[in-house]
């Protein structure tokens, strides 16, 4: 079997999941250029073996495509077994369910598992999905403060949903109404908030929310 280039499979493999090298350095606990010199200035020469694991379980990939010593064969098979999961980047972003939270820097804290197979079987594809916490009570019962949910960022044309949408630096999660003629009504759960409406200009949304978890 030819040798995989690991500097050039990670960065295929981060082209292909939509997660840049600086995130991805923040996700083993680097600098956010850590992977960016590793990938192009060939320092340093090799992963960490700690580095290099959390890697290949992110993508659910063995860790020999990114250079890992050991027997192709069983590497082979510990691979086939992680791809039956793959791991979502949960995002520091605290999508407000009140008046609105600034968004903090966009890089990982940890990831969700799910199984491939239940992604896939959703429409959802794992590489257009982040998770962030849930922030305010203005969308209760529905999500509740410390709730984790998971985003799809796919592009799609508008359809009226719960969302995850940015005003100006604002991050909000909202039920999104676009039936008005050049307005776009942001709706709360709890009736002690008022709608928001604003033109659809000044709303950008994130992504859909398609799943949630909380504590009892």
């Amino acid at each position: 079997m030819e040798a995989t280039d690991p500097r050039a499979r990670l960065l295929q493999l981060a082209e292909q999941r939509g997660v840049s090298l600086a995130a991805l350095s923040t996700l083993i606990g680097r600098n956010a250029t850590y992977l960016q010199q590793f990938v192009r200035k060939g320092s340093p020469r090799k992963l960490d073996e700690g580095d290099r694991r959390t890697l290949a379980s992110y993508f659910g990939v063995s860790d020999s495509e990114l250079g890992a010593p050991g027997e192709i064969s069983s590497a082979r098979a510990e691979g086939g077994r992680r791809s039956d999961f793959v791991d979502i980047l949960r995002l520091p972003l605290g999508a407000s369910a009140g008046p609105g939270a600034f968004a903090a820097e966009e890089v990982p804290v940890g990831t969700f598992r799910f199984s491939t197979r239940w992604l896939r079987g959703q429409g959802f594809d794992p590489a257009m999905l982040s998770a962030i916490e849930v922030t305010g009570d203005s969308m209760e019962p529905l999500l509740r403060d410390g709730d984790e949910i998971l985003v799809d960022r796919t592009p799609r044309p508008l359809r009226d949903g719960v969302h995850v949408v940015r005003i100006g630096d604002a991050l909000m999660v909202k039920r999104v109404q676009s039936g008005v003629p050049g307005r776009i009504v942001l709706e709360s759960e709890n009736p002690a908030y008022r709608p928001i409406e604003l033109p659809p200009e000044e709303v950008r949304v994130v992504g859909r929310v398609v799943w949630k978890s909380g504590r009892l």
